[in-house]
């Protein structure tokens, strides 16, 4: 169910801001025949499309992902008390909360028109998927180890320890050890239209 939400989503955000498919390939890079694909599938697409599409309409990649999204407020400061984040809901077979085996909770989900998405992410055990999005990172190893890849290299990343990155080259990583490490991740758009 969680990935047809996502294209649901997609599309009646769309039909809302009367965007067409043709303008949204113009806005995104990508196809018309794809984005309609997108709409009608029952399988999310990668972040990094969700994140095109995202900044296209001019919103958070999170707010694709919610169940019932509610109408930003333009307000000036959203904060966030200790593990109330906003889970990101689940995506096919996946644990609640969850986005490619990792799970993800979203932070300052109220502001609208963020050019940084901040998360608390414990990644999986496994390094299945590839990351690739306009933009730049910033991690923070908050707990556990971290196995970050980064254009084929690879960084044992310890509590305390920090990578500030490129997005657009491919990069993924995975939890170390017996425990699943937790990272503060902050994303940046600068590419908003």
């Amino acid at each position: 169910m969680g990935e047809e939400i996502i294209a649901k989503n997609i599309y009646n955000l769309r039909k809302k801001r009367k965007i067409t498919l043709d303008k949204l390939a113009d806005l995104t890079g990508l196809t018309k025949g794809y984005l309609s694909k997108i709409e009608r599938s029952k399988k999310a697409p990668p972040y990094s499309t969700l994140n095109k599409i995202a900044i296209a309409f001019g919103v958070d990649a999170a707010s694709l992902l919610e169940e019932s999204p509610q109408e930003t407020k333009n307000i000036k400061v959203a904060f966030t008390k200790n593990r109330r984040g906003k889970a990101v809901r689940s995506v096919g077979s996946l644990a609640e909360g969850s986005l490619y085996g990792y799970n993800y909770e979203a932070l300052a989900s109220d502001k609208s028109g963020k050019n940084m998405e901040p998360f608390i992410i414990e990644p999986s055990f496994d390094e299945e998927a590839i990351f690739q999005h306009e933009g730049e990172e910033f991690m923070y190893v908050l707990e556990g180890r971290h196995e970050f890849i980064y254009d084929g290299n690879r960084y044992i990343m310890d509590k305390g320890d920090s990578v500030y990155f490129d997005a657009a080259v491919p990069h993924t990583g995975r939890s170390l050890g017996k425990r699943k490490a937790k990272l503060l991740a902050v994303m940046y758009n600068y590419k908003r239209l």
